[in-house]
């Protein structure tokens, strides 16, 4: 029996068929070594922690993070700067994340695309990889990107994005503005290749889902529209059995009834809940700059002078209850979407998004009204 055997009791455990009493959780350093009944022989051998009757979940994981606590990570592409938006969206229930460059200079791609690598090399608790949002955009679905930045992919370009690193590399890119071939490439090379900030056709979308794109970069956001005779980016994206649609549900990018509508229409597993977070999260300055622009956070939705949507606002918890108070999801599938179906999107099922033996301990504890108490990463305990 290890010494460092820690068993989480007491609490309404979120397994694969929902919440389960009676049961306990046995961490084994940084691994789940079982869960098992309250009164397996086990758990009086080991150090009990007694959650008091809280919910506990699988860790979220956010596969679109450009910053929080007051930092982006687009500013300063450092070691530190990932720790910090790390630290500060920990505080959320976030235990896994790719934090996101929005579209930038190649040098600064470079330089992020390193930081990340040296953040996982470093331990920083929770980086998984990376999302590249751009450059390679198209100027009619801008958004708040710098349009001026936006580029043709070259082979430079390619032996970047496509090198070997630690953890993940996800790419949000305009189909119209990629030929098949390179998607192709990409994907090939192990690139989560993504569309988004894009206004291709149905026709056009759909080579790029044969070609190797794997998902919809905030489904609604800066995409064609599903319309009766042209469906367009939403209609390839909500047709598509095998591709997963990341959902920002903050109330503000998309109507509840949309969400709804997407969630029954996918393939169930491939809805995923994402922040497209901005610093003022985890953080009291409600503004920041981005692009030479001031954007400021007001009512929970952050906005350029001009209005424009720039990010969100929004941590994974507040998702989380929103999944389940303004669009109805179930709260076994809401806290699925939050971990289980992000961790199979990274290829990541193995080791994450779930409570079972052999996965990482990576948790996060809530309260009656879904707010976190404690989260767990790499079986390290920290209480909010």
């Amino acid at each position: 029996m290890s010494a460092s055997l820690t068993a989480l009791v007491n609490a309404r455990v979120m397994g694969g068929h929902g919440l389960r009493d009676g049961l306990a959780v046995l961490v084994d350093g940084a691994r789940i070594a079982a869960v098992c009944p309250a009164d397996d022989p086990r758990v009086a051998q080991a150090t009990r922690h007694d959650l008091g009757g809280k919910l506990l979940l699988p860790g979220f994981i956010d596969v679109q993070v450009n910053g929080g606590g007051g930092l982006l990570f687009n500013d300063a592409p450092t070691v530190e700067t990932l720790r910090g938006i790390a630290s500060a969206h920990r505080l959320f229930g976030t235990t896994g994340m790719l934090p996101t460059l929005i579209t930038d200079t190649r040098d600064t791609m470079r330089r992020a695309l390193d930081a990340v690598d040296a953040a996982i090399e470093a331990g920083v608790p929770g980086i998984l990889g990376i999302h590249l949002e751009g450059p390679f955009l198209a100027g009619a679905r801008k958004g708040i990107h710098d349009s001026t930045l936006f580029r043709p992919m070259d082979e430079e370009d390619l032996a970047l994005i496509c090198a070997p690193r630690r953890g993940k590399v996800m790419l949000t890119l305009a189909p119209e503005c990629v030929p098949p071939a390179t998607i192709r490439r990409l994907a090939d090379a192990g690139v989560l290749v993504v569309a988004g900030h894009t206004g291709a056709d149905y026709a056009t979308t759909r080579a790029a889902l044969d070609a190797g794109v794997c998902g919809f970069t905030h489904l609604y956001n800066a995409m064609t529209t599903l319309t009766g005779r042209e469906p367009g980016v939403v209609g390839a994206a909500l047709d598509d059995a095998h591709s997963w649609c990341g959902l920002i549900v903050d109330g503000h990018h998309v109507h509840p009834v949309s969400l709804r509508v997407a969630i029954a229409a996918k393939a169930r597993g491939k809805c995923v809940l994402v922040t497209d977070a901005m610093p003022p999260v985890g953080s009291d300055r409600p503004h920041y700059t981005l692009n030479g622009q001031t954007i400021v956070m007001k009512d929970g939705i952050c906005r350029s002078d001009d209005g424009v949507l720039a990010g969100s606002a929004l941590d994974m918890a507040s998702g989380l209850r929103n999944l389940v108070r303004m669009v109805g999801v179930p709260l076994d599938e809401a806290s699925r979407m939050a971990s289980a179906y992000p961790a199979d999107w990274l290829g990541l099922a193995a080791t994450h998004g779930r409570i079972a033996a052999g996965q990482q301990a990576d948790l996060v504890a809530l309260d009656d009204a879904l707010r976190v108490r404690d989260s767990w990463i790499a079986g390290n305990h920290a209480a909010h």
